[in-house]
């Protein structure tokens, strides 16, 4: 679990409660009581009082002594998405590209060190990476990524890069500090950023930056293809 805050206010009980959601993922979708006491570090007996509440309150369910979240937890992240208008907004845009260029599209924000999927239409292909709304991946690797870690300023940037990836996905290339400067100085040039096979083998995506009426980036778009050997099809990942 993420240290606590020193500040009067924060309620440390909540924070504990964000951090047993939070211990799920698509690797660990059913977790023991000790499971996610070893992946939050916090005390069994706590662990087990916050599961308890979170099942009274519908956001995970016990089966077999085992918890899974509950598809409550949707809500947490959807009602983000609506207080912003984003889907509204970007949907019929999405659309329109996929209709378009027959590749998925999407666009996501950044948090920390990762992307965060906040739209998103797809194409179902054969192969691909599995992504919805929500997935996180490390920012690095990816053309939206990339595209949104160009526009912050050198010291923003050391933050974030220092920042734990929470996605739980461990990219197919890794990149020095100096490659990565070298790239978004090279994106902030042309005003957009590919990403082949960085992330995962067989996958290409190319994103470019949707700013707000001030010309801020709040949000990289994205569409992907991706490629098998020497054969091209389209996917998303």
């Amino acid at each position: 679990m993420a240290q606590a805050s020193r500040e009067p206010d924060f309620v440390e009980a909540f924070a504990r409660g964000l951090a047993v959601i939070r211990a799920f993922s698509l690797s660990h979708l059913a977790l023991s009581v000790s499971d996610v006491a070893a992946a939050t570090k916090l005390a069994r007996p706590t662990t087990r009082r916050l599961l308890l509440t979170l099942e009274a309150l519908g956001y995970v369910r016990s089966v077999d002594g085992m918890y899974e979240l509950t598809p409550r937890v949707l809500e947490l992240g959807t009602a983000y998405i609506n207080a912003r208008g984003m889907w509204d907004i970007a949907r019929p845009h999405l659309e329109t590209l996929v209709s378009k260029t027959k590749e998925s599209s999407s666009m996501s924000q950044l948090d920390g060190s990762d992307i965060v999927y906040t739209a998103r239409v797809a194409v179902p292909k054969i192969i691909g990476l599995s992504v919805q709304i929500g997935t996180r991946f490390p920012a690095y690797a990816t053309s939206m990524g990339r595209v949104l870690l160009s526009e912050l300023a050198s010291k923003e940037l050391d933050r974030v890069v220092k920042t734990p990836s929470a996605s739980g996905v461990i990219p197919r290339m890794k990149f020095s500090r100096k490659e990565l400067d070298s790239s978004l100085a090279e994106i902030r040039k042309r005003g957009w950023a590919m990403s082949d096979e960085q992330l995962s083998l067989g996958i290409r995506s190319i994103a470019a930056p949707v700013r707000d009426s001030q010309g801020r980036d709040h949000c990289g778009g994205q569409r992907h293809r991706q490629r098998i050997g020497n054969i091209h099809c389209h996917a998303q990942g």
